[in-house]
C-alpha cells in the first residue's frame, strides 16, 4: 500500500510539473503572438489591395507588356512553397498544413508527380523534415527564414521562383499556408502565386480604366515582382501569427488536462490513503481483541 501512496505522489509531483511548462510555454505563445499578430494585421489590407490591382493589371492590360509571369501554358512542372513552422508543440497546425500539400499534388499533380516533375521549397523546419520523410523532392534552402525573419529573406525566395518560372523552370507555383483568423482558428490555404491569376470578367462588366505613368512597360516590370514579393512575405507572416496563436491554443489544452488529471490523480491518492487508514486501524483493532482474549 505504501508503494502505491509513493507511485500516485510522484505521478502528482510530474503531472504539476508538466503543468508548469504549458503555462509557461502559454504565457510565451501569447506574448508573441501579439506582435505577430499586430505585423500581419498591419500588412493584410496593403497586400489585398496591391494583389487585387495586379490581377486587374494582368485582366485588362492587351498586348505591348511583358507579362512573362502571368503566362499561363501547360502545366508540366510544379512548384509548391510550403510554409511549416520551425518548432511542435503546437497541436495538428504543422500536420494540416503537411495534409493540404500533399492533397493538393494528389488531387491537381498527380501526373507530375509520378514524372517526378513536382518540387517542393520548404519555409519553415518541420515541413521539410516530414516531406523528406515521406519521399517528396524537398529543397531545404528556405526552411530556415524564421530563425531571422525579415522581408529581405522572404524577397530572396520570391524572386527566386519567379526568376525560375520565367525560365520555364516551373509552369505552375503554388503557395500552402495557413491564413490567420485568431488565435483559435487558422485557414489552410492552397494559393496560386504564378502564373499570376486574372480577374474573371463579369458579363456586362467594363474594364478597369488604368492610366499609365510612366510607360507601361516600366511600371510593369517594375511593379510585379515588388508586389509578389508582398504577397509571398504576407503569407509568412500569416504562417508566423497563425503559429503562435495554435501553439498558445494547444498550451492551454494541456494545462487544462493536467488540471483533470491532477484532480483524478488526487482522489486515487486520497482513496488510497484511507484504505491505508482503514487497514492500519482493523490490524490495530484486531491486536487489541486478541491480547483481551
Amino acid at each position: 500500500m505504501a508503494g502505491q501512496l509513493k507511485e500516485v505522489r510522484n505521478r502528482i509531483k510530474s503531472v504539476q510539473s508538466t503543468q508548469q511548462i504549458t503555462k509557461a510555454m502559454k504565457m510565451v505563445s501569447a506574448a508573441k503572438l501579439r506582435r505577430a499578430q499586430d505585423a500581419i494585421i498591419q500588412m493584410r489590407p496593403y497586400a489585398q489591395k496591391l494583389q487585387e490591382l495586379l490581377s486587374n493589371i494582368v485582366s485588362n492590360v492587351e498586348g505591348g507588356a511583358n507579362l512573362s509571369l502571368a503566362e499561363a501554358r501547360p502545366v508540366e512542372k510544379v512548384l509548391l512553397i510550403v510554409i511549416t513552422s520551425d518548432r511542435g508543440l503546437c497541436g495538428a497546425y504543422n500536420s494540416n498544413l503537411i495534409k493540404l500539400a500533399k492533397q493538393t499534388i494528389a488531387e491537381k499533380y498527380e501526373a507530375q508527380f509520378k514524372k517526378g516533375n513536382v518540387a517542393i521549397w520548404n519555409i519553415g523546419k518541420k515541413g521539410f523534415e516530414s516531406l523528406s520523410k515521406s519521399g517528396y523532392k524537398t529543397v531545404d534552402t528556405y526552411k530556415d527564414i524564421f530563425l531571422h525573419l525579415s522581408f529581405e529573406s522572404v524577397q530572396a525566395a520570391s524572386q527566386a521562383a519567379m526568376k525560375a518560372f520565367e525560365n520555364k523552370e516551373f509552369d505552375a507555383v503554388e503557395i500552402i499556408y495557413s491564413e490567420f483568423k485568431n488565435a483559435a482558428t487558422q485557414r489552410f490555404v492552397a494559393e496560386q502565386f504564378l502564373p499570376i491569376p486574372k480577374v474573371e470578367q463579369k458579363s456586362g462588366n467594363k474594364k478597369s480604366d488604368f492610366i499609365f505613368e510612366p510607360e507601361k512597360d516600366v511600371l510593369i516590370a517594375e511593379l510585379m515582382p515588388k508586389i509578389l514579393n508582398t504577397q509571398l512575405f504576407k503569407a509568412v507572416l500569416d504562417c508566423h501569427a497563425s503559429e503562435h496563436g495554435a501553439r498558445m491554443t494547444a498550451m492551454d489544452k494541456a494545462s487544462e488536462n493536467a488540471n483533470e488529471l491532477l484532480k483524478s490523480l488526487k482522489i486515487s491518492y486520497n482513496r488510497a490513503r484511507q484504505a491505508a487508514i482503514t487497514t492500519e486501524l482493523t490490524e490495530i483493532v484486531s491486536g487489541a481483541a486478541a491480547l483481551q482474549g
